[in-house]
């Protein structure tokens, strides 16, 4: 199994899009790429749109190779509905959605969700609700989790957790568990034991906004719980790449795991962090 981590936050962009190819089947995992609007009060830098277009340029190449492709939800960093990857990634492929009816907050059922699926369903061969589902692609099995909390409470909605499994190595892209904060967001991972697990860690840049001390420290429990569990190897980003103070998060997160190393995206992909959003002013000041 060949893993590709294509645009994450540690690589400057707003993303969780990854690509999973084994012998039976090419698969994307959230083909889609956004910036802040606003961070400190400032609208994406010129070097954040670049990197932008060019994590755009990424995922739409891969996306032409792959067979399956997979929506966890309808945030605009996990699909794109044609503003900067094109729809044609979507032809003749089979989609695997999360539920656009159930377990999903307003503005995704009544927005989001239908204006994409409008768009995809006369491109794609094949549309299929994956929620607590699994799918056999040859030997290879892809299976989801039902949906769970976007974070601490339904509010941003629902994400659906996604696990690729060949030749006896399993792969879960957790999707935005913003944590796990809740043992339920925690107990796919548990159960299955990845060899490699990629989390949407907490959201330390908002910690004491929209992330209390409490989820944190949950986060920290869980995450700590999944790396001692039998995981290989942990990417852990998103949400939790936008504070420059990851590092002191990570070595919390560590503390205790032997035997799996805890990287970002960029790091397993063997590039450089590069915290854009996060250096934001600093781009600025330049």
């Amino acid at each position: 199994m060949k893993v590709e981590l294509l645009a994450f936050d540690s690589m400057g962009v707003r993303s969780m899009c990854t690509f999973v190819e084994t012998p039976d089947v090419k698969v994307m995992i959230d083909p889609g790429v956004a910036l802040a609007p606003n961070r400190f009060g400032l609208p994406p830098h010129q070097i954040e749109l670049e990197r932008m277009g060019k994590a755009a340029e990424r995922i739409a190449e891969r996306g032409m190779e792959a067979d399956v492709l997979v929506i966890s939800h309808y945030h605009y960093d996990h699909h794109d509905p044609g503003d900067v990857i094109p729809l044609e990634i979507y032809r003749g492929k089979t989609v695997l959605v999360k539920d656009p009816n159930n377990d999903i907050n307003r503005s995704q059922r009544d927005f989001r969700a239908p204006l994409f699926l409008g768009m995809v369903k006369g491109r794609a061969s094949k549309v299929e609700v994956a929620d607590g589902k699994s799918f056999a692609f040859g030997k290879t099995r892809v299976s989801f989790s039902g949906a769970v909390f976007h974070g601490s409470n339904s509010a941003l909605g629902y994400v659906i957790q996604t696990m690729v499994e060949s030749e006896g190595m399993k792969v879960i892209h957790t999707s935005d568990v913003e944590g796990p904060i809740h043992e339920d967001q925690a107990s796919f991972l548990l159960k299955e034991r990845p060899d490699l697990a990629i989390i949407d860690g907490p959201m330390t840049y908002m910690l004491g906004y929209r992330t209390s001390k409490e989820q944190l420290d949950s986060a920290i429990r869980n995450l700590r719980q999944i790396i001692t569990s039998g995981v290989k190897e942990a990417v852990v980003d998103h949400h939790f790449l936008r504070d420059l103070k990851f590092r002191e998060y990570i070595q919390a997160i560590s503390e205790g795991a032997s035997g799996c190393s805890v990287v970002t995206a960029a790091e397993y992909m063997g590039q450089p962090n590069e915290l854009l959003e996060a250096r934001r002013k600093e781009l600025y000041r330049k």
